[in-house]
């Protein structure tokens, strides 16, 4: 795995970090497969239950290294760009990011397809597609204005106007502003926290949270998955657990 990408496990957590702060964490495709590599064997680590994506240096990350994109010609199935996007969709776990100080293009996009962001002060996010004579990628021409509004959505990508952690917190991209120098222990204590959730019942929530399905069918889906939960293990332990701690 290429040094520019720094992977760690413990307590149920598996921390992806950038690590390339000479070139503010501008990704290559090298760093994008590296990426596709650690959260491949997130998935199949029962042990992790999370993943924190963070940024080394001064910030979480430049975007794409344009140079390297640009040596790349077309982006068929199997460029690593590519690919991370698929990655991204189709990762089942919680995601979490903690971005800091430069935070642009997929730095951005990428955090509409994690489940908490934290955002130090120091964030200045933007998504200077269109100024780049490109268009939004990564989905969030759609999951953008789910998020924040389709004029919002409009402002910030058709003009790729910078914003800061607070009018991210505001516009309903970012879960909690903090402090810089305490970003990332702030981050970690969520993280821990998360991975201590029943795991069977975080997946199955994520997976609901996350499906494009209409009201009817959500409700099924819902119900189908409280039954599933009704009967494992986990409910039982936390029904246990429950009154054991009403009793004393």
């Amino acid at each position: 795995m290429s040094d520019q990408i720094l992977v760690s496990r413990a307590d149920g957590v598996c921390e992806v970090r950038l690590n390339r702060p000479e070139k503010r964490n501008a990704v290559t495709l090298a760093m994008y497969g590296a990426i596709i590599d650690a959260l491949n064997e997130a998935r199949a680590d029962d042990a992790v239950r999370v993943v924190l994506i963070s940024g080394a240096g001064a910030s979480f990350t430049a975007g794409n290294d344009l140079n390297d994109f640009i040596s790349q010609g077309n982006f068929t199935e199997d460029n690593n760009a590519v690919r991370f996007l698929e990655a991204l969709r189709n990762f089942r776990k919680v995601l979490i990011a903690a971005v800091h100080g430069q935070t642009v293009g997929i730095g951005v996009t990428m955090l509409l397809h994690c489940d908490l962001v934290l955002a130090a002060r120091s964030a200045q996010m933007s998504m200077p597609f269109v100024k780049l004579g490109l268009v939004p990628e990564a989905g969030s021409s759609l999951l953008l204005p789910r998020t924040v509004g389709y004029h919002r959505a409009a402002e910030l990508l058709l003009l790729g106007r910078p914003f800061d952690a607070a009018e991210g917190h505001a516009l309903g991209l970012v879960n909690r502003v903090i402090e810089d120098e305490l970003l990332m222990d702030e981050a970690r204590k969520v993280a821990r926290c998360v991975a201590q959730q029943p795991p069977g019942a975080l997946l199955a929530t994520k997976r609901l949270l996350r499906s494009d399905t209409g009201l009817s069918a959500r409700i099924q889906e819902e119900l189908e998955a409280f039954r599933a939960q009704l009967g494992s293990e986990e409910f039982n332990a936390a029904v246990q657990a429950f009154f054991a701690k009403s009793r004393g």
